[in-house]
């Protein structure tokens, strides 16, 4: 993500959003203008940023757990192993009531 700050400077400017543009799809992102002076467009790119941060890490998340040989990421349970059937007798069955 390019992010052009000032955008409230317009006569300053040092490169026109259409280079931006340019220069952000030749390396695979995109270009916003933001002002600090006038909140232009500032939470929509740290909206941004935490969207592609969470399709990064979530990406990441899948690839490691189609790998089987990936290291486990967490500690697996066997249900059947872990029940316990002294639980069952301390447990009741409520119905619903309607109104």
């Amino acid at each position: 993500m390019l992010v052009g700050n000032k955008a409230d400077l317009r006569h300053l400017r040092a490169v026109s959003p259409e280079d931006a543009a340019a220069f952000a799809q030749r390396h695979g992102t995109f270009s916003m203008e933001t002002s600090a002076l006038d909140a232009t467009n500032v939470e929509r790119a740290f909206a941004e940023v935490l969207r592609q941060i969470y399709h990064v890490v979530s990406r990441n998340a899948l690839d490691i757990g189609d790998d089987p040989a990936a290291p486990s990421r967490g500690k697996t349970i066997d249900v059947d192993a872990a029940k316990d059937e002294s639980l069952e007798q301390e447990c009741a069955i409520y119905p619903l009531l309607e109104f």
